[in-house]
């Protein structure tokens, strides 16, 4: 056997096993299950810049490992979720929160939405959530839990989450519509509605680009305090 051979024999003999678990990590990450750095704020108060989120790349779908072919479906996102996606426009990977399906009818007057006619319900937010932000983070905003109605199933008690809003005057990022969201298309806002790139800006996401569901905080540093870990959001559940 010629010497190159036999080197890279020894070579594949003392490398093999890191360079499978190497490919087995690397098709884990990309077909079932990953972790994204948050480093934007346009999901305060819910996800904060430093945050590690855990996203469940099974929840809707199984993909082709590195691609957006899909195998099989099971789940479609629904309003209320938070999801990873590849954004139309230029293909960054972004996290936002579902708040239109396909066939819904979406308004937004100052702020306040309305999915199919009815009218979300804004109450005021617990203040521990709101004690988790920086005070730069907090001035002149208003903290609200948002409750979407007009969704799934009626009979069911919906599920409600944080946002947070600048008191201004109607605008065309925080008024629009009647829209109707395109089939396999969802409309995506961040939970900061003032301060995030959303479907506002990038227009619907076709069901194809959505990568999964962002399910817990895995771990969490903060930036502006050298680094140090945020122990209390750690392994802390996505609402």
């Amino acid at each position: 056997m010629p010497s190159f051979f036999i080197r890279l024999k020894q070579w594949w003999d003392y490398w093999r096993t890191l360079l499978l678990l190497l490919v087995a990590m690397l098709l884990f990450r990309s077909a079932i299950a990953d972790w994204n750095q948050v480093p934007t704020p346009s999901m305060l108060p819910t996800i904060l810049p430093g945050d590690r989120v855990v996203v469940n790349k099974l929840a809707y779908q199984l993909r082709v490992p590195f691609t957006n072919v899909h195998l099989m479906r099971w789940e479609h996102p629904k309003s209320g979720e938070i999801v990873t996606f590849e954004s139309p426009s230029d293909g960054t990977l972004l996290i936002k929160r579902v708040i239109g399906e396909p066939g819904d009818i979406v308004i937004m007057r100052a702020n306040q939405l309305f999915i199919n006619g009815a009218p979300a319900v804004y109450s005021n937010l617990s203040a521990d959530v709101v004690s988790q932000l920086s005070d730069r983070d907090q001035r002149g905003y208003r903290f609200f839990s948002e409750e979407l109605a007009g969704i799934g199933d009626e009979s069911a008690d919906p599920a409600s989450h944080a946002v947070m809003l600048l008191p201004s005057l109607p605008n065309e990022t925080n008024s629009f519509g009647p829209i109707t969201v395109p089939d396999d298309h969802y409309l995506m806002l961040g939970d900061n509605r003032d301060n995030s790139s959303d479907s506002r800006r990038i227009g619907f996401v076709s069901r194809d680009l959505i990568s999964g569901r962002a399910h817990t905080v895995a771990f969490s540093v903060d930036y502006d305090d050298y680094y140090l870990p945020r122990e209390s959001r750690f392994m802390l559940t996505l609402d």
